[in-house]
């Protein structure tokens, strides 16, 4: 089996987090950036202390252009087709039906959905066939995994724009799962409050974390365990893991509290 990713967004954060652990389990990686160019770096240094290939790609994402040419660029620079492609990359910024605009919009769908449409288009027309295991059943050879978000199972009005292009690319996991099946296995990860955005304020993260029905939030080791996990498992497909400490489970809200 070819053992060779693209890892979107991989410059810093989870994206890092999983790519250095894909160079662990021996994969070449393909670390995408927008911005991050020193950190798409250290990420590549990261994994080639682990004896594997490892190249930086720069790409704006919300340039469907750039989206598609990105998979050429990753087999040409790694020498190998990829057997795993990871849809990290994502735009996440606040805005409401009321201050949601034409621009927001566009952003979000591009970067959070149409993005990973046209990698996934390209990633299956040069991923690895499924083979016959010792069963004579086939086994997928190549996995697409989309970075979701817990908001999907349980929206809010909040971050309207963002939100509706994360429910499309869940859509989208279902039906690429039934459409590239049985050579290509795709699947999402949900993660709830994971790491502190630059903007965000601490105090209110941390509440977020304590206010899960677990009493606390993921780390980006739960979340590089649930990219293993799928990994691992050929007969998963078309799933959602929310690593979420049950945020996506919270039930009591004002119109439950207090009725018995």
């Amino acid at each position: 089996m070819t053992k060779a990713a693209l890892v979107t967004g991989a410059g810093d954060r989870l994206g890092r987090a999983m790519a250095v652990r894909l160079g662990g389990l021996g994969y070449a990686v393909a670390v995408h950036y927008a911005h991050s160019e020193a950190g798409a770096a250290e990420t590549v240094a990261l994994i080639e202390a682990a004896g594997v290939r490892a190249v930086a790609l720069q790409a704006d994402l919300v340039d469907m252009d750039q989206a598609e040419g990105l998979v050429g660029r990753a087999t040409d620079a790694l020498g190998t087709p990829l057997s795993c492609l990871i849809n990290n990359a994502s735009i996440f910024e606040h805005d409401t039906i009321e201050t949601a605009t034409r621009d927001s919009w566009t952003r979000h769908m591009g970067s959070n959905l149409q993005a990973p449409f046209i990698l996934t288009q390209a990633f299956a027309k040069q991923a690895p066939q499924a083979v016959m295991d010792a069963a004579g059943e086939p086994m997928a050879q190549a996995c697409v995994i989309n970075m979701l978000d817990q908001r999907v199972r349980k929206l809010t009005p909040e971050f309207m724009t963002y939100t509706i292009a994360k429910m499309g690319l869940w859509a989208f996991t279902q039906t690429a799962a039934r459409a590239l099946t049985p050579h290509i296995r795709v699947n999402g990860i949900g993660p709830g409050p994971t790491l502190k955005g630059g903007r965000q304020n601490a105090e209110h993260f941390d509440a977020q974390r304590k206010a899960t029905i677990s009493g606390r939030g993921s780390n980006p080791e739960d979340i590089v365990g649930a990219m293993e996990f799928i990994l691992k498992s050929p007969a998963l497909t078309g799933q959602l893991l929310c690593i979420d400490g049950g945020q996506h489970l919270g039930w009591m809200t004002p119109d439950v509290l207090g009725v018995e």
